[in-house]
């Protein structure tokens, strides 16, 4: 199965069981057990919604999410389009909700990021392979 092919799986299960599928994510071979949401952006080219899982979490009321692409050295698509429009709908577990995305930078980045690696610390890894070329962008999802 491509990875495309998995992320598709992902969202129709998470999507079909209201998130009692999905939203606690196992990995492709079972052995993660990462809190997962759905992210829909608006395409920027297309205007077209735009679905994307990703690891999620929590500080306070907003939800956190990390644009690394696995440290590639450029953003995921997903990234730009939430830059070109921030407003966003959420879907965690069973509840969908609109929220507003903003990048965050400084001292707020560096202790959400923590944060965020003690969730899954490969992202440290990310990191390490993204310095040379990027800053990995931290985005915090305020409820509208």
């Amino acid at each position: 199965m491509s990875q495309r092919d998995w992320v598709l799986e992902h969202i129709r299960k998470y999507r079909e069981s209201n998130g009692a599928e999905g939203h606690i994510w196992k990995g492709v071979d079972g052995s993660l057990n990462l809190p997962c949401l759905l992210l829909t952006t608006t395409g920027r080219k297309s205007g077209q919604p735009r679905t994307t899982p990703l690891i999620y979490g929590k500080d306070g009321e907003d939800h956190i999410i990390i644009a690394s692409r696995g440290g590639t050295p450029a953003d995921p698509v997903w990234y730009g389009n939430l830059v070109e429009n921030p407003e966003v709908e959420l879907q965690v577990g069973a509840e969908v909700f609109s929220a507003t995305a903003r990048t965050i930078s400084g001292a707020e980045r560096s202790r959400v990021w923590d944060m965020m690696a003690e969730i899954f610390p490969s992202y440290n890894d990310y990191h390490e392979k993204a310095k040379a070329t990027r800053e990995i962008p931290v985005i915090v999802l305020e409820r509208n």
